[in-house]
């Protein structure tokens, strides 16, 4: 996938795949999602992901709506969130050791 936002190219087929997530519906189902994060060669993060009608990548189909895919540049906070957020800890480890501090 590859989108061009403020004069930026974001590739997932160029960009490091730091991290895919589902939400664990099957495929059929209307609020599965599925996302990747992605850090560009320059540093910059994005999401690229696809769902179903129900998720956050639904599209409009006349007056109803259907699944879609897209891709959504982020900050190196929301990365870290993202990341937080689903429990993955090595990559949080290995990404953003530097922000992280002992409790």
């Amino acid at each position: 996938m590859k989108k061009i936002v403020d004069g930026k190219v974001y590739n997932t087929e160029t960009a490091e795949c730091i991290a895919e997530w589902d939400n664990g519906f099957y495929g059929n189902d209307f609020k599965r999602c599925e996302e990747s994060l992605y850090k560009t060669k320059k540093g910059a993060y994005f999401l690229a992901g696809e769902g179903g009608p129900m998720s956050k990548y639904a599209r409009p189909v006349g007056n109803m709506t259907g699944g879609g895919d897209g891709l959504e540049p982020i900050t190196e906070h929301e990365a870290q969130k993202w990341l937080e957020d689903r429990d993955f800890t090595k990559e949080l480890e290995e990404y953003f050791s530097e922000q992280l501090q002992e409790a």
